[in-house]
């Protein structure tokens, strides 16, 4: 069992299939296969399932997961501990961010972060929203990068509005539709991704408070599964704007607004300790982000910004 399988085992499943973890971690897709079934020799088990549209974990794979998961944690910290045995002549960042903001946003940020300071050591690690909060309450990471983040040991900034947004297949006729009522969205085939999250709870409470039973015909884990399955015109999802930038660019998906409900908002922020000023490495980060974040995602509406972070 080597690193490099289990951080190919896991952007399968992150990035939701063989072709896109390939594409993400810069190697052909054969390469890709061969990792999966030299793990799969090492431990005697298959992975996945194949032979659909996507590969699912098998059961193996599902008990693999959260070991595989700690493993690359445990490896990062090694590395790290490493590090800081030797001379450092520039400092260190420690990032939390979320899933979907590490996926579609942190990649352009790292490219512009990394030209402009390369004797930085970056730590990036990822989790929901109360794991990104919680790394950066207890030390594990300078500073914070997820949605609607609050708590009073906490400087929150606010970088700009990232609401859900209801989109479909450019080719299906009911994406004609580019206003409706949701009573009509009740009907359409809808997928939803990671059951019981905030995004979940969200566009489920949109039909729950008028009502409404919402025609679920798949859930997925992720919110790139449920993007991929938008693209193969198996419905319509509600989808974080800032996972949508290049689809709505090229007119392959396109968003529906629902007249008679209010907009699925939440803010993407950044936060950090208060008792703990920021680093000049992190407030170079905040300044890459705020541009960046600018625009990676289509002006719709921005939210109110609270005020800059200083270094005092």
């Amino acid at each position: 069992m080597e690193i490099d399988q289990i951080e190919t085992f896991l952007a399968i499943i992150t990035y939701g299939g063989f072709h896109k973890a390939a594409e993400r971690l810069h190697v052909s897709q054969p390469a890709i296969s061969g990792r999966v079934r030299a793990l799969e020799a090492s431990l005697g088990a298959e992975l996945f399932t194949r032979g659909r549209a996507r590969p699912e974990l098998s059961p193996a794979g599902k008990a693999l997961r959260p070991h595989a998961e700690e493993l690359l944690r445990n490896v990062a910290m090694a590395r790290r501990a490493m590090h800081e045995l030797q001379p450092q002549t520039a400092g260190v960042l420690r990032i939390a961010a979320s899933l979907s903001v590490c996926t579609y946003l942190m990649p352009e940020v790292m490219e512009k972060y990394r030209a402009a300071n390369p004797d930085v050591m970056v730590h990036l690690r990822s989790g929901n929203s109360m794991q990104v909060l919680k790394m950066v309450l207890e030390g594990e990471a300078d500073i914070g990068v997820a949605r609607s983040l609050n708590h009073p040991e906490v400087e929150t900034m606010t970088l700009r509005d990232d609401p859900l947004m209801l989109v479909g297949h450019a080719a299906l006729r009911a994406a004609g539709k580019r206003h409706v009522r949701l009573e009509e969205v009740e009907s359409w085939p809808l997928i939803f991704y990671d059951r019981g999250s905030s995004d979940w709870t969200l566009s489920q409470g949109l039909f729950r408070r008028a009502g409404l039973i919402p025609n679920v015909v798949l859930e997925v884990e992720t919110i790139e599964a449920a993007k991929r399955m938008v693209e193969r015109k198996l419905g319509f999802s509600f989808l974080p704007q800032i996972a949508l930038t290049q689809e709505l660019r090229k007119g392959k998906l396109v968003s529906i607004e629902i007249t008679d409900a209010e907009p699925l908002r939440r803010n993407l922020d950044v936060v950090h300790p208060r008792k703990r000023p920021l680093t000049k490495e992190a407030l170079d980060l905040f300044g890459i982000l705020r541009s960046e974040t600018d625009k990676a995602l289509p002006a719709i509406g921005r939210a109110p910004s609270r005020r800059a972070p200083s270094a005092d």
